[in-house]
């Protein structure tokens, strides 16, 4: 920086002394420099346009088939999957009434209450602007039009619609109208069908017992509806089970889903698409992902395709539905080694923790502490094992237990019952093989519960008895055929109710399959005679 100041301070001298001649030379020479700078940079410039005719053109190269052969696989998976979408109609968010067939104001209803009962009833919630949807994906398993999914992708729907992968993805049109044929709430599956006049391409199903850990697998389906999107990853773990706890009865809840764990991602509208593997074979469904923020973190779950396969089968069958067996004990889900070795079983068993009175097991001689080390002569290790067994035993049929009391071996003969009746019994209080309660047969069968008709009430509608709906549990019989709280029924199925005990003697003798015909008056228009809403048990 010193010469510079020198120099500085003597150009500044020189114009003081008055030396501009200098001055004037310096400043000649600078913009001599510069101008000569700009010429040479124009010259640079000028050169830059050079001739390009001996350039070879790029040629794009024939498609190149990859060894990984994903894209095969997603060629011949993706014509059979499909994209679900659900829409659910408005309903009451209070008690679930509906304001009865006239559609009148829920402030009606509660008058109604008020002035009959002298307490607040239903019909004080607001209606939903509009039907909300949903969106999942699903495969089809057979040409004629059958469709796997998640129960959970359509519980609840109003209306099912199906979009194939040949459907035009940008249409308004909200695809193929779709009926449940059955499903299964103990692991979220079911089967839909939709109508075509061709075969539809179908996927082709694995067996999820020959999946290891760290083998590849897509994941396909329609994600955040981002139609016919995969994504790639390993198995990351077998049998992993999620922890949902035990019901009111202490039955464990999803005891019959053994998931198939991938870092494969799955977000929200994967659920009911297929994992497949490098044979392209569907090795398990996606149904579930562990997350902190509702989108993928590399845990999803998949159910595995043999359990997928023996469900289906029974919800196709004439019946529809799933009947596991089951002989009546409850137990711990885990016990240490300490436990086992106290109890004398370290090799493996389960320890019985409770006995369902009147159950198959209470009935064969089983106690708590009894410990089930085997069934029909095979060792078994757990309590998964357990279930697993007995539950593909159909009704009906007898197994024999192995078990260890007080430190001796024994051997008891024990029968197999509905599991599903088995438990509904336990928390309805009945018995195993009893009917229905009497004092509650309504709410069991129709999903109703009800309430005498005052004098008042009667005089009003002309009526010399009956009962009055007081709650509509949804999802029930009586919600899906329209029955409504605050409609006085007088009779069912041409017999007449004049009270409580009348209406649930009448519906203790009707079983599934049986037609239900309910004459009904409004007590909004006590003018407008008997109404008649009838459908069929399921």
């Amino acid at each position: 920086m010193e010469p510079l100041n020198r120099f500085g301070q003597g150009l500044w001298n020189r114009i003081r002394k008055g030396h501009m001649s200098t001055v004037f030379t310096i400043l000649g020479t600078l913009s001599a420099c510069v101008l000569a700078g700009s010429i040479l940079t124009g010259n640079v410039s000028a050169k830059q346009a050079v001739d390009s005719s001996d350039a070879r053109p790029l040629v794009i190269p024939n498609p190149v088939t990859l060894s990984n052969g994903f894209s095969a696989i997603v060629k011949e998976i993706g014509p059979a999957v499909v994209n679900i979408n659900t829409e659910t109609l408005p309903k009451e968010t209070s008690n679930g009434g509906n304001g009865g067939p006239q559609g009148q104001g829920d402030q009606g209803m509660q008058d109604f209450f008020n002035h009959f009962f002298g307490v607040p009833g239903g019909g004080g919630g607001q209606e939903n602007q509009g039907p909300s949807r949903a969106l999942g994906s699903g495969f089809i398993v057979d040409s004629r039009g059958y469709i796997l999914t998640n129960y959970h992708v359509v519980d609840g729907a109003d209306r099912i619609y199906v979009k194939l992968s040949s459907d035009p993805q940008n249409s308004p049109d909200p695809g193929r109208l779709a009926t449940v044929v059955g499903f299964d709430k103990d692991t979220d599956i079911a089967v839909i069908k939709i109508h075509s006049d061709k075969p539809l391409p179908t996927v082709k199903m694995g067996n999820s017992d020959g999946v290891e850990v760290g083998d590849w697998v897509l994941a396909t389906g329609e994600p955040f509806g981002l139609s016919q999107t995969v994504s790639a990853g390993i198995i990351s773990a077998k049998n992993r089970s999620i922890d949902e706890g035990a019901d009111a009865h202490q039955v464990a809840k999803g005891e019959f889903q053994k998931f198939l764990q991938t870092d494969a991602a799955i977000n929200p509208g994967n659920s009911g698409g297929p994992l497949v593997d490098m044979a392209g074979q569907v090795i398990g469904m996606n149904t579930a992902i562990y997350t902190q923020s509702a989108g993928n973190e590399g845990i999803g779950f998949a159910l595995p395709s043999n359990t997928i396969i023996n469900v289906y089968n029974q919800l196709i069958g004439p019946d529809h539905k799933v009947v596991r067996g089951s002989i009546g004990v409850q137990f711990q889900a885990n016990t240490s080694s300490a436990v086992a070795k106290m109890y004398g079983f370290p090799n493996g068993g389960v320890i019985v923790s409770e006995v369902v009175p009147g159950g198959p097991a209470a009935k064969a001689g089983v106690q708590p502490q009894d410990i089930i080390v085997s069934v029909d002569g095979k060792s078994i290790r757990d309590g998964d094992e357990l279930i697993s067994i007995v539950s593909e035993k159909h009704p009906g049929t007898t197994i024999s237990l192995g078990i260890i009391r007080a430190g001796k071996h024994i051997s008891l003969d024990c029968g197999i019952e509905d599991r599903n009746k088995l438990y509904a019994n336990l928390g309805t209080g009945a018995t195993a093989s009893g009917p229905s309660s009497p004092s509650n047969a309504g709410e069991v069968k129709f999903g109703v519960s009800v309430q005498p008709t005052t004098s008042e009430m009667n005089s009003t509608l002309h009526i010399s008895g009956g009962v009055v709906v007081a709650n509509v549990k949804p999802g029930s019989f009586a919600d899906a055929i329209g029955l409504y709280q605050g409609a006085v029924i007088t009779e069912i199925n041409r017999k007449p109710v004049t009270d409580v005990a009348g209406f649930n003697a009448i519906a203790n003798g009707l079983k599934s399959g049986d037609d239900v015909v309910f004459v009904v008056r409004n007590p909004q228009n006590p003018g407008g005679g008997d109404s008649f809403i009838g459908g069929t048990l399921p």
